[in-house]
């Protein structure tokens, strides 16, 4: 017997993924308790820029979106970050593309 149920499978929300990081210049895959996430966050602050931030732990699909970026990506940690639908990666990764000026060249181009 198959039962379906309301919850979004993986494969629904690629799309849900995929629109985040091409519909907007800065996007942040998080969880609202990560050290590293609210590190990367901070940063984004400093440079007066607001991300799209998807708080994977206060959705009911966010351990789904994590496969999903596992996926795309293969990395399923966060926080993950996308400029201008370019993936940066985590925390560390975004400190260093900043501390070389890449982030900001990326950010001007859009």
């Amino acid at each position: 017997m198959i039962v379906f149920t309301p919850h979004a499978s993986p494969f629904s929300l690629f799309p849900f993924v995929q629109n985040a990081i091409f519909s907007n210049k800065i996007v942040m895959f998080s969880k609202s308790y990560c050290p590293y996430c609210l590190r990367a966050k901070r940063i984004f602050s400093e440079l007066n820029e607001k991300p799209f931030v998807v708080e994977l732990d206060l959705r009911d699909d966010g351990g789904k979106i994590q496969y999903v970026l596992l996926d795309l990506i293969s990395r399923s940690t966060v926080p993950q970050v996308f400029v201008n639908g370019k993936h940066i990666g985590g925390s560390d990764d975004l400190r260093a593309v900043v501390d070389d000026g890449t982030l900001q060249r990326l950010l001007a181009t859009s």
